[in-house]
């Protein structure tokens, strides 16, 4: 296929543009389709997921709680991440952490 770019408008070289990225962009997301079915099919051929393959974390488990609210013992904390408001109130009202432990 052979096209004389110099014989083009700029409006042509522009559409010719998009459409050859367009054409790109489907080219490298078939082939990246391509690869990942391929890739899982390999997995599945040893006897695992891609993903135990890949070592991507699916669903475990959440860590258990380790604090609870003196006042309401259906507030929890699990000890990671940003401190609850009540842990703050009652760490101001002069409790420890080891109070509010389950």
């Amino acid at each position: 296929m052979s096209i004389d770019l110099a014989d083009m408008s700029l409006k042509d070289l522009k559409d010719l543009q998009k459409q050859v990225d367009a054409a790109i962009r489907g080219f490298e997301k078939r082939k990246r389709k391509e690869a990942l079915a391929a890739a899982q099919r390999a997995a599945q051929e040893h006897g695992f997921s891609l993903e135990e393959i890949l070592g991507k974390k699916t669903s475990g488990p959440k860590s258990a709680p380790k604090y609870a609210n003196p006042t309401d013992a259906s507030q929890t904390w699990t000890g990671r991440g940003r401190q609850p408001a009540w842990v703050k109130e009652a760490m101001a009202a002069g409790k420890s952490l080891d109070d509010m432990a389950i």
